[in-house]
C-alpha cells in the first residue's frame, strides 16, 4: 500500500463575490475556502467522500469549532495555496489545521483549527469512528508543536509574514 500524504495541498483563486470593498477576501469567506479545500483533497488524496458516506451510511462529520487567525489579506483574483493536516483525533472527534499561503508559499495569510464530530445523521448523535477510519487517521495524522492555537500561529507568523 502506498503511503498516504499527511499534508494535503490545493490551489485556488480568490473570487470577486467573496471579497469586501477593499478587494480583500471577506473574513467570513476564509472558512468557506478552507472547507472547500478539505472536502476536495479528502476525495482526491484519501478517496474519502464525506457526502457519499453520509448518503450511503448515514454518518459524516459536523463542524463543532473554528479558531482562525487572519495574518495577511488574500486579494481579489490572487491564487492561494491551502494546506491541511489532521493534528488530533479520538474515537469521535477530529482536529484539522489548515493554512492559506500566497502562491509561492513565502508568506502565510491565515491559519485555522477546525474541530469536527463524527455524527450519525439518523440518530442525531455523535458516532464512534469505525476501525477503518481510525486506521486511516493513524496513517495520516501529523502533530504540530503546539496544543494551544495562539501558540501555533505565533510559531508560524515570524517566518512567513
Amino acid at each position: 500500500m502506498n503511503q498516504l500524504p499527511k499534508v494535503l495541498e490545493s490551489k485556488t483563486k480568490i473570487r470577486f463575490q467573496d471579497c469586501d470593498p477593499f478587494n480583500h477576501l471577506n473574513n467570513g469567506s476564509y472558512i468557506n475556502y478552507f472547507m472547500n479545500h478539505r472536502e476536495d483533497v479528502l476525495i482526491k488524496d484519501y478517496n474519502l467522500d464525506i457526502y457519499k458516506k453520509a448518503k450511503l451510511e448515514g454518518k459524516s462529520w459536523v463542524s463543532i469549532s473554528n479558531q482562525i487567525a487572519y495574518l495577511k489579506p488574500a486579494l481579489l483574483m490572487e491564487t492561494v495555496v491551502i494546506e491541511s493536516q489532521l493534528i488530533k483525533f479520538d474515537t469521535k472527534n477530529l482536529l484539522v489545521e489548515m493554512r492559506m499561503y500566497n502562491e509561492e508559499k513565502t508568506h502565510i495569510k491565515s491559519i485555522i483549527w477546525s474541530g469536527f464530530a463524527h455524527f450519525n445523521l439518523v440518530s442525531q448523535k455523535r458516532e464512534i469512528h469505525s476501525t477503518d477510519l481510525l486506521q486511516l487517521f493513524k496513517n495520516v495524522y501529523r502533530s504540530v508543536d503546539a496544543t494551544i492555537f495562539e501558540t501555533r500561529f505565533k510559531q508560524l507568523k515570524p517566518n512567513l509574514i
